[in-house]
C-alpha cells in the first residue's frame, strides 16, 4: 500500500506544477501506509541546517534543550510541511492490549496473533511476523534508515509532526500504540487538561529527542532475537516523537 500510494503521489505531482509544499493527514492504517510511502518519495540535499542557527529551535516543555535538527530534504521534490497521524498502530497490534477489543485478554491476543494470517501481509506487518528475506519485521525497520530507504531521515524533514490517540472508545487501536508510548509512559488522568477551545484534547506532550546514533539503532535491531516486548520498546525509543495529543470523547 506504501508503494501504490508513493505511485499516486508522484502521479498527482507530475500533473500539478505549481504545487510547493506537501502535508500529509492520515487515519488508522493508514498513517503506517504514509510512513512507509514518505520514505519512498524522500530525497535529501546536502545542506543542512541545525535549528540553532534557523531560529526554530524550542525548548521541550521538559525544559531539555532540543538537540534535533532538520535535514534540509524533500518529498516528492516539495517542501514537507506536516506528517499528521490519527489513531495509528504505529506500534503493531500484537499483545499487551494494543487491541482494546480483546479487552486485555491474553488467550485472546495469541488467538488474534495466529490469525493475523487473515489480514493477509498487513495482518503479518501489523503482528510482528513478517521476517522476508531473515530481516527484522518492517514495522521495526521503519525506526531508522537503510540502505534501500530513508524512513526517519523523512519524517526528520517535516516541520511538524503530530501523532493524536484516543484515550478511550477505540477499539481497534489502543492508546500505546496510536501515541508511541509504554505502560508506565501513558499520562495519568489526573493529569488530564481542560482546553476550551478544543475540549477533546485532554493532553499534549512534547516529544524529546533521542540521540543514539543510528549504528546503534541498527544493531541493537538486527544483531539478536527479539521478544514482542522488546520489540515495542525498540519501536517506542526510536520511532517518531515530536509532539503528541490526547483525545477523549467523553
Amino acid at each position: 500500500m506504501g508503494e501504490r500510494l508513493a505511485k499516486e503521489v508522484v502521479s498527482v505531482v507530475a500533473h500539478r506544477p505549481e504545487l510547493r509544499k506537501i502535508s500529509f493527514l492520515s487515519h488508522s492504517l493508514g498513517g503506517v501506509v504514509a510512513r512507509y510511502a514518505i520514505a519512498r518519495l524522500y530525497t535529501q540535499n546536502d545542506e543542512r541546517s541545525f535549528p540553532e542557527e534557523s531560529g526554530d529551535c524550542k525548548t521541550c516543555n521538559s525544559g531539555i534543550h532540543c538537540l534535533e535538527y532538520k535535514l534540509k530534504g524533500k518529498i516528492a521534490g516539495l517542501e514537507p510541511v506536516n506528517f499528521i497521524t490519527f489513531a495509528t498502530p504505529h506500534l503493531g497490534s500484537r499483545f499487551h492490549k494494543q487491541m482494546p477489543i480483546l479487552r486485555g485478554s491474553a488467550a485472546l491476543e495469541k488467538v488474534a496473533c495466529r490469525i493475523s494470517w487473515i489480514a493477509g501481509r498487513t495482518g503479518k506487518q501489523l503482528f510482528l511476523k513478517d521476517h522476508d528475506d531473515g530481516k527484522p519485521p518492517l514495522l521495526l525497520q521503519m525506526v531508522y534508515d537503510n540502505e534501500d530507504l530513508q524512513f526517519m531521515s523523512a519524517l526528520q524533514c517535516f516541520n511538524r509532526r503530530v501523532a493524536y490517540s484516543n484515550v478511550c472508545f477505540d477499539f481497534a487501536v489502543g492508546w500505546k500504540t496510536s501515541s508511541i508510548r509504554s505502560q508506565p509512559e501513558l499520562p495519568k488522568r489526573q493529569n488530564f487538561m481542560k482546553n476550551e477551545r478544543y475540549p477533546h484534547i485532554v493532553y499534549e506532550e512534547e516529544a524529546k529527542v533521542d540521540t543514539l546514533e543510528h549504528e546503534d539503532i541498527v544493531e541493537s535491531i538486527v544483531s539478536r532475537p527479539m521478544t514482542t516486548a522488546e520489540m515495542e520498546g525498540e519501536s517506542i525509543l526510536y520511532k517518531f516523537r515530536r509532539c503528541r495529543c490526547d483525545l477523549s470523547h467523553d
